[in-house]
């Protein structure tokens, strides 16, 4: 799944895009759209969309015055959605990921966006690749470690220091980080289990994967519960109870 924002001084070829997309480009998922370049900005910078389609010829500033007007320090790719073909080489120079003209054919249209899910792809395997580099580079420190943490708008490389629990959500993990941040990861806890056993976690319970380091005390009472240094009460399961003390008595 990718994220996007589509940018048109025109009502109607915004919802025209969005049916194509939700026909033909099912990955796609539109997060916003705006008519003027002022909301467009806005938009783009609290939604940090991966992918934005944007209109050229606008009233008062077109695509490229948007483009300019954006910070720095956002990253999406850039299909422009315009009906002058004249505005092609500009787009190229641009570097845009690609150019449809108006009206937009489903063909062209998959194409773009599959350019789009490559794209993405990509920039998550070069992450990965690093998190793994950093990791054999500096298995000594353990402090410098990071894993990645792929989520629908961007992918966090964490230090295991940082994270206070991991929570399962059947397929979906929520890892609650010690800044009071809650990262929604695609992929089950069980995934994570082993990798972090390594820097001091332990199962604590079906749904709750701990971090030793954060634990401040092993309340008995109430069936036995975990309590962090945020205040959060973690269970503890019959069945997980000698482990978790070894792991408490090995911190």
């Amino acid at each position: 799944m990718i994220t996007a924002v589509i940018i048109d001084d025109e009502i109607n070829n915004i919802t025209n895009l969005q049916l194509l997309l939700q026909s033909y480009c099912t990955a796609v998922h539109i997060v916003g759209s705006a008519t003027n370049a002022i909301d467009a900005v806005q938009l783009i910078v609290t939604k940090q969309p991966d992918l934005l389609f944007l209109d050229i010829q606008m009233p008062d500033k077109n695509g490229f015055d948007l483009l300019q007007e954006l910070p720095s320090n956002l990253h999406f790719e850039v299909i422009f959605v315009t009906a002058y073909a004249e505005y092609g080489i500009k787009a190229i120079k641009w570097a845009a990921l690609d150019y449809l003209l108006k009206p937009v054919v489903p063909k062209e249209l998959i194409t773009a966006v599959q350019k789009a899910i490559e794209k993405k792809q990509q920039q998550l395997q070069n992450l990965q690749l690093q998190s793994l580099l950093h990791y054999v580079q500096g298995q000594h420190n353990k402090a410098n470690h990071r894993i990645a943490l792929p989520s629908a708008k961007e992918t966090r490389l964490v230090a295991p220091a940082d994270i206070l629990y991991c929570e399962s959500m059947n397929n979906y993990t929520k890892f609650y980080l010690i800044q009071g941040e809650v990262l929604v990861i695609s992929k089950p806890i069980y995934e994570y289990e082993e990798l972090l056993t390594d820097y001091n976690f332990v199962r604590c319970h079906q749904s709750y994967l701990a971090n030793i380091n954060h634990v401040v005390s092993w309340v008995k009472e109430d069936g036995g519960y975990l309590l962090l240094s945020n205040k959060a009460s973690l269970p503890v399961s019959r069945q997980k109870k000698d482990v978790v003390k070894q792991a408490l008595m090995g911190r």
